[in-house]
């Protein structure tokens, strides 16, 4: 194969690890980002939102070589703990799998150790401060704008690769074309997202328990914690824009804050001494999806990650999803390595038609658990069902996974073959245990092959409903 020119807009998670991957190919590729090198500058506060790392991420550091690494700057979370109102704890595990657990990692460390690697390469040219304006999607040529100079550059490749996430302005070009027809929908959320700081106690000590997604969940809003190295806890509050008695909207004086607080989360105001502060001093963020088709124009501009699919957080797959873009598209690649000179429309379009049902599925079951995360986790009958999954995991780790490990453990399955099956099994269970059909006398085993014997019938009736539409 000869040496290709790729153009990569935007260097965030996606982008970075894409470039690794395509210059380890041996493609030529530049990587140009619209922000500075977050290497060389301060942070803004309030939007570092941590991330959750887990196998399917991990398969795409691990194919790019920096999955080791990327496992130092992590911190493994076994379950959720939950936090009610009186301030009593309970560890939900996330699997009966000993050996599974997710990671908390920061976005800039993950980022910079992506970049710094990339920048390793020979064949690749890293342009920071430089935003999009146009991109010629026929031609693959796109024209940036230099943030300090003000001057413009324009930059040809064999192909260019959209990763510059969810506002992406590769995906507006292709939206405002009038030579093919592009469908976009941006779905939000009636939640934003405020982030807050619970720091570290003495000797970078943590003030609650580390290995652990922390969760104080309240029906219509709820509070998350992702611990740190240096022994802090990144906060995440999540709370209506509007129209309920304490939103963002009318959460506008310190008292409404501490009121709120307080009232809410009482066992958090004494870990947060900056309260306040940092909720007036960090913005507010919007929760949205995005879907668009097709991701290719002409065979020469694709979109990928965020820019392609935006999810909400609720699952911790938006970036996991994102690197296993570059997973997918890779082992695609491999298949063409052959061609002097690629077909790239042919294989934009085989990537697509492959990965675009699974996007799909991930943003739905994200949306699905925002519900359950802010609702359910303390309600009793899903604690119930909780257990009884864990015990499935614990003493049938082959026979069963929880539409949760699916997701989040089993990367040898597709997001769509994930939601499909999973939301059957909760539907069975849910409904076994309404139905008091579940019975304490019965062995696990038997309580098992309930649950599987429900579902086929369920995933049995869904085939059926879905052929006569």
């Amino acid at each position: 194969m000869s040496k290709q020119n790729i153009l990569i807009i935007g260097a965030g998670l996606c982008g970075s690890l894409l470039a690794l991957r395509m210059a380890q190919r041996g493609f030529e590729v530049t990587l140009v980002e619209k922000r500075p090198d977050l290497r060389k500058v301060t942070q803004d506060a309030g939007r570092s939102i941590n991330l959750a790392l887990s196998d399917r991420g991990l398969r795409g550091l691990r194919l790019a070589g920096v999955e080791e690494e990327a496992k130092k700057l992590c911190i493994p979370m076994n379950g959720r703990m939950i936090h009610d109102k009186a301030g009593n704890t309970f560890l939900s595990p996330y699997s009966g799998r000993k050996d599974e657990y997710i990671n908390s990692i920061s976005r800039p460390g993950l980022n910079m150790l992506l970049l710094d690697e990339a920048e390793k390469m020979p064949n690749v040219q890293l342009i920071f401060n430089h935003a999009c304006e146009d991109v010629d999607l026929e031609n693959a040529s796109a024209t940036f704008r230099n943030y300090n100079s003000k001057e413009e550059i324009t930059i040809s490749a064999d192909a260019i690769f959209g990763t510059d996430g969810a506002g992406s302005a590769v995906r507006k070009n292709m939206f405002d074309s009038h030579k093919f027809l592009f469908s976009f929908s941006q779905q939000w959320l009636s939640h934003g997202y405020k982030e807050l700081e619970i720091p570290a106690a003495e000797n970078n000590g943590y003030r609650t328990y580390k290995n652990a997604l922390h969760i104080w969940p309240r029906g219509e809003d709820m509070l998350i914690a992702l611990p740190n190295l240096d022994g802090s806890f990144t906060v995440t509050l999540f709370l209506p824009y509007e129209n309920s008695d304490y939103c963002f909207a009318n959460l506008t004086s310190p008292e409404m804050v501490h009121e709120y607080f307080n009232k809410e989360f009482p066992d958090v105001v004494e870990m947060i001494p900056n309260l306040s502060e940092e909720f007036f001093g960090n913005p507010t963020g919007p929760l949205g999806t995005v879907k668009c088709s097709p991701w290719n124009s002409f065979g020469k501009v694709l979109l990928l990650g965020d820019a392609a699919h935006a999810i909400v957080p609720f699952y911790g797959q938006g970036m996991n999803a994102s690197f296993e873009d570059v997973v997918v598209f890779d082992e695609i690649l491999e298949k063409y390595t052959f061609e002097e000179n690629i077909n790239w429309n042919n294989f934009f379009k085989e990537y697509e038609a492959l990965r675009k049902k699974d996007t799909d599925a991930i943003a739905d079951l994200a949306v699905d658990n925002f519900h359950e995360m802010k609702e359910h986790t303390a309600m009793e009958i899903f604690q119930r069902k909780r257990k009884l999954e864990t015990a499935f995991e614990a003493e049938f780790p082959e026979e069963y996974y929880s539409k949760y490990s699916l997701v989040t453990f089993k990367e040898s399955i597709t997001y769509s073959e994930a939601l499909k099956r999973g939301r059957a099994q909760d539907k069975a269970i849910l409904n076994l245990l309404d139905d008091g059909k579940i019975k304490d006398e019965m062995s696990l085993k038997e309580k098992l092959e309930l649950v599987k014997k429900e579902t086929e019938a369920i995933l049995h009736d869904d085939e059926v409903a879905g052929n006569l539409k």
